[in-house]
């Protein structure tokens, strides 16, 4: 998964079509449009026999604001490598208070770094 991240940041087309399942694939991916990605925070895993779930949420810009996808994925082991299937996506814009921790992942406070 975190590799799959940071092929979105870099905005690695091919990465991302090799790592997802043929039968799910996309004939092409476009990614000119995707936003600016800023942190990954995995929520949750599970392995069980060759199949997998990854629970995470990432952070993105969105224009002066900050927006954030959730997702629940799907994965299958095959010959050894694991590959996308699918996921439920839900997203939302976050709203951070002056004194909470900024979403750029600096750990320093909104107020102090990206407002």
């Amino acid at each position: 998964m975190r590799s799959r991240y940071a092929a979105f940041v870099l905005k690695n087309e091919g990465y991302l079509l090799d790592t997802w399942h043929t039968s799910t694939r996309p004939k092409e991916l476009d990614l000119d449009g995707s936003p600016s990605w800023v942190s990954l925070r995995i929520i949750s895993t599970t392995d069980e026999g060759g199949r997998g779930k990854v629970h995470f949420r990432a952070i993105y810009r969105a224009g002066s604001g900050w927006g954030y996808l959730e997702e629940v994925s799907q994965f299958v082991k095959d010959r050894g490598r694991w590959f996308y299937l699918e996921g439920e996506i839900t997203e939302g814009m976050l709203k951070p208070g002056r004194n909470e921790p900024c979403p750029c992942g600096s750990g320093r406070k909104f107020k102090a770094c990206c407002l």
